[in-house]
């Protein structure tokens, strides 16, 4: 009798029931604007927001590689992006918010150039000096508010009732969004090629990968995200100063929230968001010992488990929400699905 046949699959029954159910709950959130109190809305919007902020740290760090610690230059840019767009030229906010985005990947080309000279801690310091001279310009530009900042007036003259449920809507497509970015391109071969650079550089280039393409590429990826972001955010809050803007603040939530998560997965940033949500909701009102406690909390997990608590779940069980996954499963001669045996060599996890 002849023995198994083997295939590769890409998803599991699991997986697609995960998938099924993080479906329900997109449309759960979709339909809080028609039962939630504003200030609910804007809650949401801000955390929403920082989950699409550390699904691109994560794309740019935990897959690429690339150790930045200035991503705050983008959001930065993705709100005064939004000023220019809204105020400065008369586009419609929604619409601002996009063009904002596109901005900010354009003005990441030209910085990537720079950036791109240096080599690790280098270019996590580079990256951060960058973002200063990003806030220095603002700050000493006269016509967007100078070091007081400025406020997003055509935003503000949209109904309140219409704005805050159409800009959490726009957060939620933006977290939806990033979250489905970062699956497709990482089951496509940039994906593949990011994983190989971020273990080893110079076996990944040997192999015949564009290393300096890819980085560029997950670079911009990044920097239109955070645009997207930073736009969203702002126009949520109205108000810009860039001292706020862009604060190193924005880029250490991202790393604690994908730290806390788990590094190097679609579900670790989402998972810490969560939690930084039930904290910052339980501990705000203790002032300074919140921030110390968010620093012990990151730095015990990091110690006790470096690969996050989705790494922790993972290590327990093998289940994995979204399929990056290539497994090598058993078939009869019928055709029928035997359990995975085996997973393949380059897994994108």
């Amino acid at each position: 009798m002849a023995g198994p046949r083997f295939k590769v699959v890409k998803s599991t029954r699991s997986n697609r029931v995960a998938l099924s159910l993080a479906g329900m709950i997109v449309l759960a959130f979709a339909s809080i604007p028609l039962w939630a109190k504003a200030g609910t809305q804007r809650t949401l919007t801000t955390y929403l927001t920082l989950l699409a902020m550390a699904q691109m740290w994560n794309l740019l760090a935990g897959y690429g590689g690339l150790l930045s610690v200035g991503q705050q230059a983008y959001i930065g840019l993705g709100a005064y992006g939004l000023w220019v767009f809204a105020d400065g030229l008369g586009v419609n906010p929604f619409v601002a918010v996009l063009l904002a985005g596109i901005a900010a990947a354009v003005i990441a080309l030209p910085t990537s150039i720079l950036a791109f000279r240096l080599r690790g801690g280098y270019f996590a310091i580079g990256t951060w000096v960058i973002a200063e001279a990003y806030r220095l310009i603002v700050t000493n530009v006269k016509w967007v508010g100078g070091g007081s900042g400025t406020t997003v007036t055509a935003a503000s003259h949209v109904k309140m009732a219409t704005r805050v449920p159409a800009t959490y809507l726009l957060a939620l497509g933006l977290a939806v969004g990033s979250v489905l970015l970062v699956f497709f391109l990482l089951r496509s071969r940039l994906g593949l090629a990011l994983t190989a650079i971020r273990d080893n550089e110079t076996g990944a280039e040997s192999l015949g990968v564009d290393v300096s393409r890819a980085k560029r590429y997950v670079y911009l990826i990044s920097a239109f995200g955070c645009g997207l972001a930073g736009a969203v955010t702002y126009l949520n809050l109205l108000r810009i100063q860039p001292n706020a803007a862009f604060s190193v603040q924005w880029t250490a939530l991202m790393i604690f929230v994908v730290v806390i998560g788990g590094v190097g997965t679609i579900e670790g940033p989402i998972i810490g968001t969560v939690v930084f949500l039930v904290m910052q909701e339980l501990l705000s009102d203790y002032g300074s010992w919140y921030l110390i406690l968010l620093g012990l909390v990151a730095m015990v997990i990091t110690i006790w488990n470096p690969r996050g608590l989705w790494g922790l779940v993972t290590r327990r069980r093998s289940l994995h929400l979204f399929p990056l996954r290539r497994q090598l499963r058993a078939a009869d001669v019928d055709g029928a699905e035997a359990p995975p045996r085996a997973e393949s060599a380059g897994s994108a996890d």
